[in-house]
């Protein structure tokens, strides 16, 4: 059979009365307790990692890098020095050792020992010394100064007194350029300018000694006799290095006629 259809207004009711009772049951149920509050002073928990501890104020924070102040720059290099200058001193019979004997015509106080200054064959600078008279060392520190400007080589200069006996063939053998030595010429009663000490040997192997009969000394600078050779260190007749001391009064033994000294200046 067909059931009569619920008025309308009946609908409404029962629906407004399910609305009633949800809002009883909910505010009948109890409500959901807020987590407690940290007090002041805590620190509130958490699931997170704990960061470390920042540094202090008080610790000093270390220095960075960028801050250090940079080295100071080097200074530019400054113009080339002088050479030091030549030194001049007085010699005893001790320290001239067998170049002087009591028979020499001249006593070491009138001789003095000059260091100079002088290129060697490697362009290096060197330091030497002479035994000259007193008189000439005014004259023997200008000629030794141009030799250097010119950077003409010598290869050492050592006194006789370095060498047994004083022995004038082993200087020379040495290529040494040397100056005093109480000595004779060779083949003669008479005294060399070298035991005045107003003569001055340069670089002897380069520019032998040649007496009349053609005896080379040092016996290893014979090659040398051909004077077509420009070898540095050899002396040629209008050469800077013979000029040096011929413009100043020295004769040169390169200009005579036998024998023929080309290591040799003397000055009278």
């Amino acid at each position: 059979m067909r059931y009569p259809p619920v008025p309308r207004f009946r609908t409404v009711v029962v629906a407004a009365m399910s609305a009633g009772v949800v809002a009883a049951l909910v505010q009948c149920s109890p409500a959901r307790p807020e987590p407690p509050r940290p007090e002041a002073g805590t620190v509130a928990p958490s699931s997170s990692v704990v960061a470390p501890p920042s540094p202090s104020p008080s610790s000093s924070p270390s220095p960075s890098p960028s801050s250090s102040p940079s080295p100071p720059a080097p200074p530019p290099p400054g113009p080339p020095q002088d050479p030091p200058a030549a030194t001049v001193h007085p010699v005893s019979a001790a320290e001239l050792g067998p170049s002087w004997r009591p028979d020499c015509p001249v006593p070491p106080r009138q001789l003095r020992r000059v260091s100079l200054n002088h290129i060697d064959f490697q362009g290096r600078p060197q330091r030497g010394d002479l035994v000259v008279h007193q008189e000439l060392v005014p004259e023997v520190i200008e000629i030794f100064e141009e030799l250097h400007r010119m950077r003409y080589p010598i290869a050492k200069m050592r006194t006789l007194d370095h060498y047994p006996d004083a022995s004038d063939e082993l200087s020379m053998e040495d290529n040494n350029t040397s100056a005093f030595n109480c000595r004779r010429i060779p083949g003669s009663g008479s005294w060399s300018f070298h035991a005045y000490g107003r003569a001055i040997d340069i670089n002897p192997v380069l520019n032998p000694f040649i007496d009349g009969s053609g005896t080379v000394e040092p016996r290893n600078g014979a090659r040398f006799v051909d004077r077509r050779r420009v070898d540095p260190g050899t002396l040629h007749d209008g050469g800077s290095a013979v000029l040096a001391f011929t413009d100043r009064g020295w004769r040169w033994g390169g200009h005579w006629r036998s024998p023929l000294d080309y290591q040799h200046f003397e000055r009278g």
